[in-house]
């Protein structure tokens, strides 16, 4: 995972570590900072081969397509590659081009992840986004036409939004989408514009019906709900956030930016300097910028896999079970499953459609 910090503007529901630069970004400045950093991670996991890459932030776009590609092709020369890469990179609509993107796509990214967030102009103006609804679809537009692989995201449970709203606006995303959509419900989070200015998230209830609206329209429309919030056509998964949910190890390079390494005794947790400007000083001096880095106790470890696994609609495979099994209370195991919000056999453990629906309490209870 890359992280590129900047934006050309900061949303009020953004709690990421994203950022709106004084002046012009020196990009070759930060080139070679995450440059610096991935040789630091990649010297100690030789032995590793390299399946999915992603550009997250901030705002991706608003990097030249010459860092881009600098650090895609360094990563391919540190690690051994899967022959089939998965390179995401994060867009706005407010910084595509046709003539970028070609140039993203010839950089080696192959598929492109677009913060559409609304198709309507109001609830753009309210999410405080520098795009219009035309912009959006001029962006998906070019993805399509540049991309095999694209997808974009869409926040519903907006202050008065109605289900008929919604229910418009998801059959317009459907009808522009093509193998993947990620949908999430506005959460108003501690620090955000939104949080200060006493935005309010729907309640339980109107969530429920919108998502079970979703839940209706992307099945019919060919998507499986393959995560709580994203929705794809058969292979057509996002194969990067796949794998974490799955536990699997992954370097975070960037400032904020996470990380897991595993050994066969235990993982780690690692977590980059946070802030932009500390990160580039630290990184100079050191040629990383680790801030903290602790070996998980088994049971930490475990929740982690419970959090994310759950998430799935696959859930957690039967050969994590065990692990997880050992912080679960099993009175509380017993009872989910009998009411129909947890399926556990030779398969592992997943939630049934009614507890996706109340995921949190789900977790809540099996955690005691």
């Amino acid at each position: 995972y890359i992280h590129w910090p900047f934006c050309l503007s900061k949303c009020p529901y953004c709690d990421f570590n994203s950022h709106v630069s004084d002046g012009a970004v020196d990009e070759k400045h930060w080139r070679r900072g995450l440059l610096a950093e991935m040789a630091h991670f990649a010297a100690e996991t030789p032995e590793k081969q390299l399946e999915t890459m992603f550009f997250g932030g901030g705002t991706p776009s608003t990097m030249a397509a010459a860092t881009t590609a600098a650090l895609i092709s360094a990563a391919k020369g540190f690690w051994t590659c899967s022959e089939d890469l998965e390179v995401t990179l994060e867009a706005n609509p407010t910084s595509v081009e046709a003539g970028k993107l070609v140039d993203f796509a010839g950089a080696g990214v192959t598929r492109l992840s677009l913060g559409v967030q609304s198709f309507s102009d109001k609830s753009l103006k309210f999410l405080g986004r520098e795009h219009s609804a035309s912009d959006a679809m001029r962006a998906i537009s070019l993805a399509a036409e540049t991309f095999e692989r694209f997808s974009f995201d869409l926040i519903y449970g907006l202050p008065g939004q109605s289900a008929a709203d919604w229910k418009s606006e998801l059959n317009q995303a459907l009808a522009l989408a093509g193998g993947h959509l990620s949908l999430y419900q506005l959460s108003i989070e501690e620090g955000t514009p939104f949080f200060r200015d006493g935005v309010a998230e729907a309640d339980s209830d109107t969530g429920a019906d919108l998502y079970e609206l979703i839940h209706e329209r992307v099945a019919l429309n060919g998507f499986n709900a393959y995560e709580i919030s994203n929705y794809a056509r058969t292979g057509q998964e996002c194969r990067h956030n796949m794998a974490i949910w799955q536990g699997g190890d992954y370097v975070g390079i960037g400032p904020g930016a996470h990380g897991r390494l595993s050994n066969d005794a235990a993982t780690d947790a690692l977590y980059q300097v946070h802030d932009p400007g500390r990160w580039l000083q630290r990184v100079e001096k050191d040629a990383h910028a680790t801030a903290k880095r602790h070996t998980l106790s088994a049971a930490s470890r475990a929740e982690e896999l419970l959090l994310t696994g759950l998430r799935l609609n696959r859930g957690i495979d039967a050969a994590r079970l065990p692990d997880v099994r050992g912080i679960i209370a099993e009175d509380a195991l017993r009872h989910l499953i009998e009411a129909d919000f947890l399926i556990c056999d030779d398969n592992g453990l997943r939630t049934t459609h009614k507890g996706r629906l109340c995921l949190n309490a789900v977790l809540a209870e099996l955690l005691g």
